[in-house]
């Protein structure tokens, strides 16, 4: 039975002059007009545009927790079934016999940077110190937080978070992309993903409406990013130099204030549109290359200084650990307690005290103790056996909310930031295999998250463990506790040093991922052409620099990254849902690519 050729002929029409010469009106003006107006919408009525970012990421989670955490995990083991498959593992993105554009340390510090990099920086100590404290076994009560036995679960869900999911995610955008712009000729663009499931409707309005959505998750994931990134910028300069000015002292902690970080926005975002200019083939190659060099070098004072041998130990069970609950961790998703779901759970004596309880019961960032000592009046005189009983009828509800706060944000994140590390991903792999492509960019670099998140990690909470730190680790602010942790381990002319090297290596991955970024929103509209004006990428760099800049804005009083969350999980929603439709295409592709190679036909297949 013969198969009829696929659809290529993808059409994206583009000004022929003019200042948008080359690119899309339709996709600019769209994507351009939705960041305008929430920088509008921020910088007039930013109360406003905070409580209903806010209000609505809360809806939305109730209604897509479940969602997203089912459809990450069905994209990581659909990668899987890919790569295994030797008919479609063994596949050359290019033509037979091509070699890869870039060498393997090139293309994996590119990788690495573009995907990660931030986050490393930000969250190497951060996140395993806060899943120590708090993760859905600490929340069920099974272990106690902050001791040797929360060890284990902490570091099942960091590596869930920053493990093969998150590069499942990337992976899926990017080997998408990939497959049709190498072999079969068509635009490095979102909209060549979707072909064959829509054909000529691509070349349409709906083609502009995938694209738009794209740029528009891009814009809100790398807004996230950077927006970490500054904190931590701003924290590692503080430790230099001392200066409160860019710090908000008022709380516990000092942490970076709405000065210092519109200061630091405003450095790291010219950086990014020089190096932007310059082009992948030397502002993003060489930076990259910088990037993993002085990242070895931390990683290796960390191996030197700190708890090798604790953070080694650690890494080989967790790892087991980790594999062993990969399938609950894929697909195990809660959803929100009702408040008469949580009355029905309470022991009679409770029952009347259902609205008191059920504030302190239910929520995921509290602890039974908490939870006791914020009761009054008569709910408080209960037995400690009936609040017990209260508090573990709230469960399902802290769960949900743990998950909701936690795992989806991250998910979220990472589905707004695969636009541009997937496409990213796809402009450096050409000529390499499929199987090539999925076992580079997801395990080989998630393995690499593990050893970092354990060696850095690891090292900060065994000095809390033995008592070393005191709680001056797990009390400073997340973009504060490397520096922190790098004090307690070393000293002198030494520890300056390395706090130098740290703030350098913080810039030049904010300037690698904002840089990019920049890169990305220009080829999407640009039709999926590598070579844009420059005039629009310094545009674009603006435009990211105003979006982030208002965000913080609109935060006012509030932790300053809120209106940037709450913004990037809202524009990532409608990219999961193409991102679900992109792995049906391809497998719709490779199925019909078998077939048409078993028929001795040459091209691939839709």
């Amino acid at each position: 039975m013969s198969i009829k050729q696929p659809f290529t002929d993808l059409e994206i029409k583009r000004s022929s002059g003019g200042f948008y010469e080359g690119h899309s009106v339709e996709i600019a003006l769209l994507s351009k007009s939705i960041m305008v107006a929430l920088v509008i919408w921020a910088l007039v009525w930013p109360a406003n545009a905070n409580g209903v970012l806010g209000s609505l990421n809360g809806r939305l989670l109730e209604t897509f927790n479940g969602f997203y955490i089912v459809i990450v995990g069905l994209f990581a083991f659909f990668l899987f079934v890919v790569a295994l498959l030797p008919g479609t593992g063994k596949k050359i993105m290019g033509t037979p016999g091509e070699a890869p554009e870039f060498s393997n340390f090139s293309w994996f510090s590119m990788m690495f940077g573009a995907g990660l990099g931030v986050g490393l920086m930000v969250f190497a100590t951060a996140e395993p110190l806060g899943l120590w404290g708090s993760n859905p076994v600490v929340i069920s009560q099974e272990v106690a937080p902050n001791t040797e036995a929360a060890l284990q679960s902490g570091y099942r869900y960091t590596f869930l978070h920053y493990g093969f999911h998150a590069w499942a995610i990337y992976v899926v955008t990017g080997l998408s992309l990939a497959y049709y712009a190498y072999t079969r000729n068509m635009p490095l663009t979102i909209r060549t993903a979707l072909t064959p499931l829509f054909g000529k409707l691509m070349n349409g309005f709906l083609g502009h409406v995938v694209d738009v959505l794209g740029v528009v998750a891009t814009i809100l994931g790398v807004s996230v990013t950077i927006g970490f990134g500054v904190s931590q910028f701003i924290d590692g300069v503080y430790a230099i130099t001392g200066m409160e000015w860019m710090m908000d002292m008022t709380g516990e902690a000092p942490a970076p204030g709405t000065v210092g970080l519109l200061a630091g926005l405003i450095v790291i975002m010219g950086l990014s549109i020089i190096s932007a200019v310059s082009g992948v083939g030397r502002g993003v190659k060489y930076l990259s290359n910088l990037n993993l060099v002085l990242s070895l070098i931390l990683l290796f004072t960390f191996v030197a200084f700190g708890s090798f041998l604790f953070a080694m130990t650690t890494y080989a069970s967790a790892f087991v650990d980790y594999m062993m609950h990969f399938i609950s961790l894929s697909f195990g998703a809660f959803g929100p307690q009702s408040a008469a779901e949580f009355a029905a759970g309470l022991p009679s004596e409770a029952a009347p005290f259902a609205d008191t309880l059920r504030g302190g019961a239910t929520n995921a960032w509290g602890s039974f103790a908490g939870f006791k000592s914020g009761l009054e009046g008569d709910a408080a005189a209960l037995s400690d056996d009936v609040l017990m009983a209260a508090y573990a009828a709230g469960e399902p509800a802290r769960q949900f909310g743990w998950q909701a706060g936690w795992t989806t944000f991250y998910w979220a994140w990472w589905i707004a930031f695969s636009p541009f590390v997937g496409l990213f991903l796809a402009r450096i792999s050409k000529g390499r295999t499929v199987r090539e492509f999925i076992v580079g960019c997801v395990f080989a670099p998630a393995l690499v998250c593990f050893a970092w998140m354990t060696i850095l990690g690891g090292t900060a909470i065994d000095l809390e463990l033995t008592g070393g730190a005191e709680g001056a680790i797990i009390g400073a602010s997340n973009t504060a506790k490397l520096f922190v942790t790098l004090g307690q381990m070393i000293e002198g002319g030494l520890l300056s040093g390395l706090t130098i090297m740290c703030v350098v290596l913080i810039m030049t991955f904010l300037v690698t991922s904002a840089d990019s970024g920049i890169l990305v929103m220009n080829t999407i509209m640009s039709g999926g052409d590598q070579e844009v004006g420059n005039k629009h990428k310094i545009v674009w760099g603006l435009i990211l620099t105003a979006v982030i800049g208002a965000l913080i804005l609109a935060a006012g009083e509030n932790n300053p990254m809120d209106a940037l969350r709450n913004a990037m999980i809202i524009g990532a929603l409608p990219f999961t849902m193409v991102m679900g439709l992109m792995c049906v295409a391809l497998a719709k592709a490779l199925y019909r690519d078998s077939h048409r190679d078993k028929a001795g036909v040459a091209e691939p297949a839709e």
